[in-house]
């Protein structure tokens, strides 16, 4: 069974958000959504400065199945991507919540993370 850890929010297309309590947030793929795209071969991830609205293509992640767009769950300015992918992209499969994070960002509106999905109603989506 996947790993749908309760403190993170989630988008319906899969994006998990972390909020870091600061106006920040930490954004990376769900455990499901890395189970079914299967070994990551490449991701590319936003430059920092870039802004992007809720639900907004903002980054691709290419497994040896596909190529899927990430989706900027909430709206936000990109302040930090995670390096570490560049060269190891099988960080986002080995470790989807922890070193395989995507990018970090500023948030331009706290209250779009009470509109994401919490984890009983994300996992209750897997089901169907």
């Amino acid at each position: 069974m996947s790993e749908i850890p309760s403190e993170l929010r989630y988008r319906e297309s899969h994006e998990w958000v972390r909020d870091e309590g600061n106006g920040t947030a930490v954004v990376g793929i769900s455990d499901p959504a890395q189970a079914a795209l299967g070994d990551m071969v490449f991701v590319e991830l936003p430059e920092p400065g870039m802004s992007y609205s809720q639900g907004e293509a903002c980054a691709v992640v290419e497994s040896v199945k596909a190529a899927s767009d990430v989706y900027a769950p909430v709206s936000c300015e990109v302040i930090e991507a995670n390096g570490a992918l560049e060269d190891t992209p099988e960080l986002v499969n080995t470790d989807p919540y922890g070193e395989g994070w995507l990018f970090k960002v500023q948030l331009a509106d706290a209250a779009e993370m009470e509109g994401l999905l919490d984890a009983e109603a994300y996992a209750a989506q897997q089901d169907d």
